[in-house]
């Protein structure tokens, strides 16, 4: 018997919201049909709290498991299911169960969770569980029932209309849909941490807008195609929109050559932030995001964080602040930027580097070195040569549609 593939989309978080959860519902759902577009599906719809992908009559067995392994890291979803749709009588549910038990994979043990959400079927969640059951012992006899932690559970909900029945489940990444908490701008650099800073703000419901500072001409091109394919696995899931490139390296050396080498850093960084504002407040986006960490480098001590936030008005998130090296290294490897991200580039974070750093920097001595700096002047120049990358964002589309229509 042939049954419709679909995909349960389970949500946490979007369900605790009040009367405005049917906007992040949505959002979800959006999300959900631009990542989709390019594989087979019929409709997304949602269903009972939950999401429902519905795939083409003729996509093979192998197109749900690949669709899920997108859908798993999209912001907001906390589970995913592949299964079947079945009429609702229990023949169909039962050879629906049984094609489900069978595609589970490796298992020792299993069991049933039936669940009936609608009272106009007949037969509850007990009786399901004792048809389905029986009807599966007869086709697994070597297989066991096991009641707490089995190895593979077979769901079967029936809703309104349709019966869902699987039993293959990953976890979601969680958190909000992007494009429910505004927009940010990121301050990207090709290493491993800011991309990880990136990925925790999207998955707070944020749209990143990156921005990346190039040593260029000063050093390579290579940091600029590094955080572009970075760019590319946060855009698997929409997690980035765009990214700005600042060809950095001019400025970094007029500084150098204007300020005590031990405030280098410091006044790089302010410089940094300056130019990240203005590009904030083109995109009109709220917050700058850094993947600094606490004491990690010389640039990250209270003081020094105290003296680059001084820089600009723009409140400043900083995600990461909290972690330790081997935490931020874990989610960067999740998140599939590690291997990028530990290639070799020169860029600016290593461009006219002094032997011997300020660690706790004074305003008063920073505002000093600075004072004949022409940051506005050089602010202007670098907005004017900025280079523009876009991504695949869910948030983007749905705007670039609205103005084509």
């Amino acid at each position: 018997m042939h049954f419709q593939r679909i995909t349960l989309v389970h949500y946490h978080e979007l369900g605790l919201k009040g009367h405005n959860r049917a906007t992040f519902e949505k959002r979800l759902m959006r999300n959900l049909e631009v990542l989709l577009e390019d594989a087979p599906v019929h409709e997304i719809t949602r269903i009972s709290g939950r999401v429902l992908v519905v795939y083409d009559a003729a996509a093979g067995a192998d197109a749900p498991a690949k669709a899920a392994q997108l859908i798993a890291r999209v912001p907001g979803v906390a589970r995913v299911s592949c299964g079947f749709a079945s009429e609702r009588n229990m023949d169909d549910i039962c050879e629906a169960a049984h094609q489900a038990l069978g595609e589970a994979g490796d298992f020792c043990t299993w069991k049933v969770v039936g669940r009936r959400n609608h009272t106009d079927f007949p037969i509850d969640s007990m009786q399901i569980n004792q048809i389905v059951g029986e009807h599966l012992c007869g086709l697994f006899p070597d297989k066991k029932v096991k009641m707490k932690g089995a190895d593979v559970e077979v769901h079967v909900e029936v809703v309104q209309g349709m019966a869902y029945v699987y039993a293959q489940t990953m976890r979601g990444v969680g958190g909000l849909p992007v494009g429910t908490a505004g927009k940010v701008v990121c301050l990207l650099s090709s290493g491993i941490d800011s991309p990880v800073a990136m990925w925790r703000m999207a998955r707070r419901g944020a749209t990143c807008i990156a921005v990346h500072f190039s040593g260029r001409p000063q050093t390579a091109s290579t940091s600029e195609y590094l955080s572009d394919d970075i760019c590319r696995v946060l855009e698997e899931f929409g997690g980035v929109a765009r990214m700005y490139v600042v060809p950095f390296g001019d400025y970094q050396r007029e500084i150098a050559m204007r300020v005590p080498p031990a405030l280098r850093i410091v006044i790089y960084r302010r410089f940094m932030m300056r130019i990240a504002e203005r590009i904030a407040r083109r995109e009109g986006a709220k917050a700058l995001v850094t993947g600094e960490s606490l004491g990690q480098v010389a640039s990250q001590t209270l003081d020094n964080l105290a003296a680059t936030s001084d820089s600009v008005k723009m409140q400043i998130f900083r995600p990461l602040i909290g972690c330790d090296k081997l935490e931020i290294i874990e989610d960067a490897k999740k998140l599939g930027t590690f291997e990028i991200s530990s290639q070799d580039a020169p860029d600016c974070c290593t461009l006219f580097m002094p032997r011997a750093p300020e660690t706790h920097a004074k305003l008063r001595d920073v505002y000093d070195a600075e004072a004949d700096l022409i940051f506005d002047e050089w602010s202007d120049e670098i907005m004017d040569a900025l280079e523009v990358h876009d991504y695949r964002c869910p948030q983007s589309y749905f705007g670039k549609k609205a103005k084509e229509n």
